[in-house]
């Protein structure tokens, strides 16, 4: 029998580099793949397609593997950026990656692969599989089983995640080792097509303005917001209302967004019982295994950096009900729940209410 095949998305940076690395040293006939999921190069210093690319193509060239190059673009655009301005225009905090996860990198780039006669596909994320169970990595500070929760067992079951049982220091180990050029390059940050450019310049060519109030929990309005596209739940900074402290003097953070009324309710003080909520319901929900019991009690988390929450779940019709043992800040629907038996991620949803 020959090798087996395997396509690995190499992004340009030090971890899928390191993918390529290992999996050719276990002896499979490794490609790589450079994805175009974004055109709009505006020559901003923000965009780092050019040099991710060349950096690939670097690689690539020492590892001595073919490289190709496929644009996704239009795909990326007709199912996850235009959802994502479409949650955005509905006062939702939407996370493209995960969406990017779920639709290009393990459904577009996995049909691709299979296309190609591969018979896997492998990337660079933090993970680990196990009989068709999707772990947590060994690095517990880089896990990434909260983005991939979604991406659905048909493709895990072909899939390789060849740093998972690495910390991040041995990956960029083995990349120094090797003198591979991405061994020091910083890990990206921010959301894949945005990058680090501030996201209010970023969206306002996409969404227009609409101006509201802003107002604290009973009903007094503070100032004037630029459009609830650009705020968060539980956010701080940039609010717009100056140095107005209150007569607590504490700060204010965004507590709801009102589409109703184009309205901003914001509170004083991070702990504010209007920045807390105990329940949640999901849409969109995937499991990996859907024999999750009513009352079944696990972990769960609503933001990537979160620890694992204790919390009783029950699934009915698509549908997480997520009750919190523990008063959560700052749930936001248009993000995702993530649940977790142990090191095992059992799937999750978007937000789509809190209580």
């Amino acid at each position: 029998m020959g090798k087996e095949k395997v396509l690995v998305g190499m992004s340009g940076g030090v971890d899928s580099s390191v993918s390529a690395y290992i999996l050719k040293q276990k002896g499979y006939e490794v490609h790589g793949l450079f994805m175009r999921n974004w055109e709009d190069d505006d020559g901003s210093p923000y965009c780092s397609i050019k040099e991710d690319f060349m950096d690939a193509v670097y690689v690539a060239d020492q590892l001595n593997i073919p490289l190709i190059e496929h644009n996704f673009a239009k795909e990326y655009k007709e199912k996850v950026f235009s959802y994502f301005l479409r949650e955005l225009e509905n006062g939702r905090t939407p996370n493209p990656d995960i969406l990017c996860n779920k639709e290009i990198k393990f459904k577009e780039f996995f049909d691709f692969a299979l296309s190609k006669d591969f018979s896997l596909i492998a990337t660079g994320h933090y993970a680990q599989i196990n009989k068709l169970k999707l772990l947590k990595a060994i690095d517990s500070n880089k896990d990434q089983t909260y983005f991939l929760h979604a991406i659905g067992s048909k493709a895990l079951s072909k899939t390789l995640f060849p740093v998972g049982n690495l910390f991040k220091e041995q990956v960029r180990d083995i990349a120094r080792k090797n003198n591979l050029v991405t061994s020091e390059k910083k890990d990206s940050t921010g959301i894949c097509f945005i990058g680090e450019r501030p996201f209010p310049e970023f969206i306002s060519s996409y969404i227009k303005e609409n101006k509201g109030i802003i107002e604290d929990e009973n009903g007094k309005e503070l100032g004037e917001h630029k459009g609830l596209q650009y705020y968060t739940l539980g956010q701080r900074q940039g609010i717009g209302i100056g140095g107005q402290r209150g007569s607590n003097n504490d700060p204010w953070y965004v507590a709801k967004k009102n589409i109703e009324t184009n309205s901003l309710t914001v509170v004083q003080g991070n702990n504010h019982p209007l920045l807390f909520s105990t329940e949640l319901v999901t849409k969109n929900t995937f499991l990996f295994n859907k024999n999750i019991k009513s009352n079944f009690r696990g972990h769960a988390k609503v933001r990537y950096r979160q620890e694992d929450q204790e919390c009783e779940i029950d699934f009915y019709d698509d549908v997480l009900k997520v009750k919190f043992l523990k008063p959560q800040r700052a749930v936001t629907p248009g993000q995702s729940v993530v649940i977790y038996d142990g090191k095992e991620c059992l799937g999750g949803g978007e937000i789509n209410s809190i209580n």
